[in-house]
């Protein structure tokens, strides 16, 4: 079905646009934008890579990572429109005079322009300074920035500071893709437009969360980037605190991004910080080691290619996080993710309080609480889990746990789940700031990172090894196991 609602035309400059995440993720998200008719007609997708490459080449590259990428296949009619957008522009980003080709690139036309900046951050104030120079940038503009901003608070702040000196602040999207995938957008519709959930979303209910990514993969030739970065700076300070503070947060007066990211930024501040006084007790930190993944012998980090073999990153992380504010006081939020877990594997599981009084004890002795399970990948849903009444003419009353089973794929079986990218490029070509973080959030969880991260250093402990394959080191499982609770798995 197309859709011809669309905004006006957009000049999309992707910086970065022979890397990773282009090929896999944006080029495949536009065409999915271009399929159902989400991209004006006259908007174009300019391409921008130091390589020197012809637009043939170019566009033969984009047309095997569509045919890669693009699950669904490829339509003939929407290739041609979608080749037919494309444009290449080489560009050494650091040379500041350079730019003056791109802006002859861009010359024609009053079009709004996105750039994206698939890039390290540390050229993101060099792309900047050449937009600048070329005068490129107008207040009608806007820039991506993607994660990570930066390594620590202080190297947030230079990163933002070198794009806010061209840019202000409703122009920058800072993407975090976890945002923009359908389970963490319907957390706001889960909580906000359901009594059950809205009435039973606080400590008088709730006994404990759980937030677990896990990730199957190592490093996958990420040696560099990772080694310097962790699972601390890579995921707990982005994704899952963001997921954390949309299950968290206050009720928004509306749907706006100023409302929304101002509640986000309350949950994140009030979480209680975790410091040199009690790191040991709230945090463990792991690194996988030799072992097994779907029956095949995979490395540990310190034996992946290229590995720096004294290395003290951790590859694994468990939290236990509180937050200090009226709805919260006294409710654990447990977070854990690693690499190479035994799966691909990330889900929200939200534990109500047992029931105070039984009255089924011939059929239950001890009564199961109500677990709430958002399932973010891979297969998008949410599962409730209750009690219920098996059939049957016995004059006892038999009850057992039952499920009541939401998953998208199932109950939307005609609609195809959306990619966290191409939602999230719609809202930037839209002029929605919603579903991105903005410089406050983002400071906010480096304040709160940064704690943990130097009291890791202080105590100058290894982290504990685990086995690749495995849900982390046993360690993980006494966090939680001394509040007499246990990982959902």
């Amino acid at each position: 079905m197309k859709n011809t609602d669309y905004q006006s035309a957009s000049e999309i400059v992707l910086f970065g646009a022979l890397g990773d995440l282009s090929r896999r993720k944006l080029l495949p998200a536009l065409y999915q934008l271009d399929q159902v008719g989400l991209l004006n007609p006259e908007s174009r997708i300019v391409a921008v890579a130091r390589q020197d490459s012809s637009l043939e080449d170019f566009t033969e590259f984009v047309m095997e990572n569509l045919t890669n990428f693009v699950k669904e296949g490829l339509n003939d009619d929407v290739i041609e429109r979608f080749k037919s957008r494309l444009v290449y522009q080489q560009l050494d980003f650091k040379d500041t005079k350079a730019y003056k080709n791109l802006a002859d690139t861009l010359a024609n036309g009053h079009k709004t322009r996105v750039y994206y900046f698939s890039t390290p951050p540390a050229i993101y104030g060099d792309i900047s300074d050449g937009l600048k120079a070329a005068g490129l940038i107008t207040p009608a503009d806007r820039v991506v920035m993607e994660k990570p901003i930066g390594h620590c608070l202080e190297s947030s702040k230079v990163i933002n500071d070198q794009v806010s000196r061209y840019f202000n602040e409703n122009q920058i999207y800072r993407i975090d893709h976890y945002l923009g995938k359908e389970t963490v957008l319907n957390l706001l519709v889960l909580r906000f437009a359901n009594s059950l959930f809205t009435n039973n979303w606080d400590r008088n209910s709730i006994d404990h969360v759980q937030i677990t990514v896990a990730e199957s993969v190592g490093i996958e030739g990420r040696w560099g980037f990772y080694d310097d970065a962790g699972q601390m700076r890579d995921m707990i300070q982005n994704h899952l605190l963001q997921i954390l503070s949309l299950l968290a947060m206050e009720p928004p007066a509306d749907l706006s991004a100023e409302s929304i990211r101002a509640e986000k930024l309350k949950a994140v501040k009030a979480l209680v910080p975790i410091d040199r006084s009690n790191v040991k007790d709230k945090t463990v930190r792991g690194q996988y080691a030799d072992g097994y993944l779907n029956g095949n012998p995979v490395p540990g980090y310190l034996n992946e290619e290229g590995a720096n073999t004294s290395s003290n990153t951790e590859t694994f992380v468990a939290i236990k996080a509180e937050i200090d504010n009226w709805r919260w006081a006294g409710v654990p939020f447990y977070l854990r993710t690693g690499k190479r877990m035994p799966a691909k594997h990330s889900e929200i599981v939200v534990h109500f309080k047992e029931q105070a009084h039984n009255i089924f004890k011939d059929s239950h002795a001890d009564l199961p609480a109500n677990k709430l399970t958002i399932r973010l990948q891979p297969d998008e849903g949410v599962e409730l889990q209750m009690m219920n009444k098996i059939p049957g003419i016995a004059s006892q009353m038999h009850i057992q746990e039952n499920k009541l089973d939401l998953s998208f794929s199932d109950t939307y079986e005609n609609q195809r789940v959306v990619d966290a990218y191409e939602r999230l490029m719609l809202e930037v070509i839209n002029g929605n700031q919603s579903l991105f973080v903005s410089r406050d959030e983002v400071e906010a969880a480096w304040t709160w990172a940064d704690s943990i991260i130097d009291a890791w250093k202080s105590t100058n402990e290894a982290p504990k090894a685990y086995a690749a394959g495995s849900w982390g080191p046993v360690s993980s499982i006494s966090l939680i196991a001394r509040d007499d609770r246990q990982w959902v798995e």
